[in-house]
């Protein structure tokens, strides 16, 4: 249950460090443990497994301006093998945990950028990840912005203490 925040000078590798926690970039030294996942030799098949174990919410946002805010979260549950019937239900359910229910229907490029990272945290939340990790999630943001995703992370926590969150 706990909020951990990565801290350090531009270049320092802080979202290197994060990205070797998903197994984007290799463990080259020592030994790290994820999820249940030994990083420094995991194989190529076992990645989406420890992704499905990860919350990931990125920096850039990477949702898919193609489709609005439904669809992106519906494309990761199809692809992690959610059942058609419990799909639209947990879309409600992450969308609302972030307030960001009534934009369900509106494009990425509508949207604020903190309006985008809620929906990223969302997206991070949807397979109700053992470990979220949240690259700058207040990088570029006002500071009532940042408060309020900042208070999104921490009710989660609350609610959720089988979260482990890193920032």
């Amino acid at each position: 249950g706990e909020l951990v925040y990565l801290t350090g000078r531009v270049g320092s590798g802080k979202s290197s460090f994060l990205r070797m926690l998903y197994a984007d970039l290799p463990l080259e030294y020592g030994t790290a443990h994820v999820a249940g996942f030994e990083l420094k030799d995991i194989k190529r098949s076992k990645i989406p497994m420890l992704r499905r174990k990860c919350g990931i919410a990125f920096q850039d946002f990477k949702l898919l301006t193609d489709r609005n805010v439904a669809e992106n979260l519906r494309f990761v549950l199809r692809a992690t093998g959610w059942k058609k019937s419990d799909i639209e239900k947990r879309v409600d359910e992450v969308l609302e945990s972030v307030g960001m229910l009534h934009a369900k229907e509106k494009m990425p490029f509508h949207l604020s950028g903190g309006e985008q990272k809620r929906v990223v945290i969302a997206r991070a939340l949807l397979n109700t990840p053992d470990l979220i990790i949240a690259d700058e999630p207040t990088a570029n943001l006002d500071r009532d912005t940042a408060r309020d995703i900042m208070t999104i992370f921490k009710d989660i926590q609350k609610i959720c203490p089988i979260y482990k969150m890193r920032s």
